[in-house]
């Protein structure tokens, strides 16, 4: 093959591949493909159709196509004028509209028919007279109470009454919510004082009322624990009363047998001791029976200064709590009571325990006076068996006594002053002396009086007694004498 063929092969090859890309460019020029957010509306030989998320061949020449958008349109609806109520209020009101084209293909070709040689600020305008066309009618049969505060029913009667029209025109109103509603005469800023005086009431009368439960709440916390306190004072005190009552049982257990043990002891000592610590003993217990006497009346005393504390403190608490809330008042009274409670249990605790007290001393004493009377009467007994010469040793033994007692008045005489009359010595010192003895011989005859025996004759058998002792041994003597 010649160099001559080979280029022209290598020609035709190279007009061949320039053949084939320049039908390739056509082609590919003459597909058209249509996204998911718009249309292509084909027009020409083979009439108008749609073309909606695929590709087409347009032939040149006697077919063109045109984009619709199917995307979401926003825009805002104010008019520019006041639109008037039903109530002839003048407002301004601002709304967003969000339309878009339908996605069927008789609307779509609608759309086509009304919007496709316009830009997009000359559709949203067309549409934005209709939209404030319907919305100024419907304004006009709405309060401004209705506007404000049901903006939902607002948008939703736009959309129903400018369904019609956005359908002529291939278009749907997707949402209508009003944004804003104004008025140059403050209806609307005094439309909702009664509302904002109402809530305002309502929340002064939810804090008086929270206020109230928590002053109740409060109250009875305070009346419970006030009737806790009560209730533990008066079981401290209903502790202290046993206590004190327990202690002063064994104090006169412990007394008691204290006395019986002594009792032996004064028992022995009974015989010798004298007539006349009976009688001081018996005043002894006169003296402490008055002195339990005297304490029992102080207590009672004080037992009645207690009450007469607890009825003026209840009619205090009670003229005091009638000025004050019912609640107060019952707080004041449980108090009152459980003091009353508390202060009369003190005071039946303080009586008990004096009671008790005084029981023990009674006791105590009943108990001495019993060893004491036992005594006397061992005495008494020792007494008996004595005998006459017993008696009349007794007798001279304490004569001197009686002597000395009866001349102790002249012992008190400071100074004596002595006339003498006569010479026949009756007077002077003598005179005294001569008187002293005859007060000492008056003796025997006073005791003769008192006792109506006679002493010359207890004398003689004194003297008989002592010759028979004598006789004996002298062991009666001894035992008379002792």
């Amino acid at each position: 093959m010649t160099n001559a063929m080979q280029i022209e092969i290598v020609v035709y090859s190279g007009l061949a591949a320039l053949v084939l890309l320049i039908i390739f460019g056509v082609l590919a020029r003459m597909y058209r493909k249509a996204g998911p957010n718009e249309a292509l509306v084909v027009y020409g030989f083979r009439g108008p159709r749609v073309i909606k998320g695929h590709g087409t061949v347009i032939f040149p020449m006697v077919e063109n196509s045109r984009e619709l958008s199917l995307e979401l349109m926003s825009f805002d609806v104010a008019p520019q004028q006041d639109l008037y109520t039903k109530q002839g209020v003048a407002v301004t009101v601002e709304a967003v509209a969000q339309i878009k084209v339908r996605s069927d293909q008789a609307s779509i070709l609608t759309a086509a028919e009304q919007f496709l040689t316009k830009a997009q600020p000359q559709r949203e305008g067309l549409i934005r007279l209709v939209m404030e066309g319907h919305l100024r009618g419907i304004i006009g049969q709405l309060t401004v109470e209705q506007i404000v505060k049901e903006p939902e029913m607002v948008g939703d009667r736009m959309r129903s009454t400018c369904a019609d029209d956005m359908s002529k025109m291939g278009l749907e109103v997707i949402s209508f919510t009003i944004k804003e509603v104004k008025d140059k005469n403050d209806y609307i800023s005094n439309m909702g004082r009664p509302d904002v005086a109402r809530i305002k009431r309502d929340a002064d009368v939810a804090t008086a009322e929270a206020e109230r439960d928590t002053a109740i709440q409060r109250a009875n916390a305070q009346r419970e624990a006030a009737v806790a306190k009560a209730q533990a004072d008066q079981d401290r005190v209903i502790a202290e009363t046993a206590s004190q009552a327990r202690q002063a049982e064994a104090q006169r257990d412990l007394d008691i047998k204290k006395a019986q043990f002594s009792e032996q002891s004064r028992r022995q000592q009974a015989q010798a001791d004298k007539a006349y610590e009976l009688q001081t003993n018996v005043m002894q217990q006169q003296v402490m029976a008055e002195q339990v006497k005297v304490q029992q009346v102080e207590k009672e005393g004080q037992i009645k200064v207690q009450e007469a504390e607890i009825s003026r403190h209840e009619k205090e608490l009670i003229a005091t709590v009638l000025k004050g809330a019912e609640i107060e008042r019952q707080r004041i009274e449980n108090l009152a009571n459980a003091e009353k409670a508390r202060l009369t249990t003190e005071a039946e605790g303080r009586a008990a325990a004096i009671r008790t007290q005084g029981e023990a001393e009674a006791s105590i004493i009943f108990q001495k006076g019993e060893a004491e009377a036992k005594a006397m009467n061992v005495k008494a007994e020792a007494y008996q068996e004595w005998n006459q010469a017993a008696v009349v040793d007794k007798l001279l033994t304490n004569m001197a006594d009686v002597v000395r007692a009866m001349a102790e008045p002249l012992a008190k005489v400071d100074k004596i002053t002595i006339v003498s009359t006569g010479g026949d010595g009756s007077a002077g010192v003598n005179k005294i002396t001569g008187d002293m003895t005859k007060i000492a011989a008056q003796v025997p005859a006073l005791f003769e009086a008192l006792s109506g025996m006679d002493i010359k004759q207890l004398m003689a058998n004194v003297q008989a007694i002592r010759q028979k002792n004598g006789q004996n041994g002298g062991g009666p003597q001894n035992g008379a004498t002792s």
